[in-house]
């Protein structure tokens, strides 16, 4: 059976893992309502959501996975959630999974461009998330800190990690440079018997996680690598993507701006590599110097806006061409015209991230049965918790500080945070948050919404 016939049987319940469709619909909602604070916030849900709370996938699957997503260009976070939706329901687990994950940021993004376009501030809107950026800035560490007592068991993970943050926070190295080195170092670790480069253990306490028992040791069809099947999905997917921008291209020429919105985030979306930081500053010049589709302060308050509102903070390029044809809407209404620019953005920077997923993740399923390559797969693990650290800090110094100041000699490539530009009521709320995951175990949707509360509290009494 097809995969596409296939997909058209999942239904109520898949019989493999006992996961209704139904079911596993509202908990990606869940997961895609609380996806803020950027990659390590979201993968931070994910994990604890999936793995911990719901038993659904292994630490190692799940790693796994992680992996994989973090060498792809695009929103790692959304690409993830494609991956572990498809595995569970096939193509049509997958789409759902990854298309809730954006859907809130959309409507969010797409919400607040309104209301920016017509009175040229969200100051208001901002307020209402101070104080979630507060708590997501607790769930952040807590992350950190699980993936770490899980990943890091030897003084050579540990030392792993700690290298990779240095290279990535303090000399602004290439994401894929870092994670290709460390699957390098593990692979010939292991293959020299280093008993450190042994695979992460499972997790998801005593009964095996419903995909890994759905999948066992012989994989399922959908999962089976296949070339015919690879290809003829990648030719659907790229499709998908490339017509609508060949459309344009015919029907109104480069110069358009529509044109220009899916010639320029098409190319967005094949170096997008690291997440959102690793592209925005040239995304920032292009918009900004060369195409003059939005200001400066513009550019940063849409990073603003991405940054207090659900979904990966790549959506800021939904603001960017919202504004870019809401001030060159030609014929349309600036409204109308901004509305379909923005989406045309949303649709070329995300469709690419579904065809990266169905077309590659059934040949890296394959290689979890790899020994050989098991070192190298606990090793990016290890760089990966480096990483998302280095995540966590950079949200913590935008969270706390209202200023950074870059350092950029000597080699290193660093925000410093300006002391004196420290907002002491984002810190009280991040400590309080803290204090409420860590030392009383409070659900995470009781902390987000006392977090959301107390800054609403905040902004009425006048404290922000």
């Amino acid at each position: 059976m097809s995969d596409i016939a296939a997909n058209a049987k999942v239904t109520g319940t898949d019989a493999g893992h006992g996961i209704g469709f139904g079911e596993a619909f509202r908990v990606w909602l869940r997961i895609a309502l609380l996806s803020f604070g950027g990659p390590a916030g979201q993968i931070a849900v994910m994990h604890r959501i999936l793995v911990e709370e719901k038993n659904w996938i292994s630490e190692s699957r799940f790693l796994h996975a992680l992996n994989y997503c973090m060498l792809l260009p695009g929103p790692e976070a959304q690409q993830l959630a494609t991956y572990i939706g498809w595995l569970l329901h096939r193509t049509a687990g997958g789409i759902m999974a990854g298309g809730l994950f954006i859907l809130p940021g959309i409507i969010c993004i797409m919400g607040l461009s309104y209301v920016y376009a017509a009175f040229g501030n969200v100051g208001v809107i901002e307020a209402l998330f101070f104080g979630l950026k507060a708590a997501v800035l607790a769930i952040v560490i807590q992350a950190v800190v699980r993936l770490g007592k899980r990943a890091l068991r030897s003084r050579i993970m540990i030392g792993l990690a700690a290298t990779a943050f240095i290279a990535i926070f303090f000399f602004n190295v290439p994401f894929p440079v870092i994670i290709i080195a460390a699957g390098v170092i593990g692979y010939l670790g292991a293959k020299s018997g280093r008993p450190e480069f042994g695979a992460v253990p499972h997790g998801g306490g005593k009964n095996a996680a419903a995909i890994d028992s759905m999948l066992g040791d012989e994989l399922p069809d959908h999962v089976r690598p296949s070339v015919s099947r690879a290809l003829k999905i990648g030719s659907i997917w790229l499709l998908l993507w490339l017509v609508p921008v060949g459309v344009l291209l015919i029907a109104f020429g480069q110069a358009n701006v529509f044109s220009q919105i899916a010639l320029f985030f098409s190319k967005m979306a094949m170096v997008t590599f690291g997440g959102a930081y690793a592209v925005l500053a040239y995304v920032a010049q292009q918009a900004v110097e060369h195409y003059h589709w939005v200001q400066p302060r513009e550019m940063l308050d849409g990073l603003g806006m991405a940054e207090t509102t659900p979904g990966p903070l790549i959506m800021v390029l939904q603001f960017v061409g919202f504004m870019a044809a809401y001030r060159d809407p030609g014929s349309l209404s600036p409204m109308l015209a901004g509305t379909l620019g923005g989406l045309l953005a949303t649709w070329v920077t995300f469709t690419p991230c579904f065809l990266w997923i169905f077309m590659g993740a059934p040949f890296i399923e394959t290689l979890r049965g790899n020994k050989g390559l098991a070192g190298a797969l606990t090793a990016i693990t290890a760089a990966v918790v480096g990483v998302i650290l280095n995540l966590s800090i950079w949200f913590a110094l935008h969270t706390i500080f209202r200023e950074t100041l870059p350092m950029r000699s000597f080699g290193f490539s660093f925000d410093m945070p300006v002391w004196a530009s420290i907002d002491f009521a984002a810190l009280a709320l991040a400590v309080a948050a803290a204090i409420a995951i860590f030392r009383f175990n409070m659900g995470m949707l009781t902390v987000l919404s006392g977090a959301c509360a107390a800054g609403v509290a905040l902004r009425i009494s006048g404290v922000i």
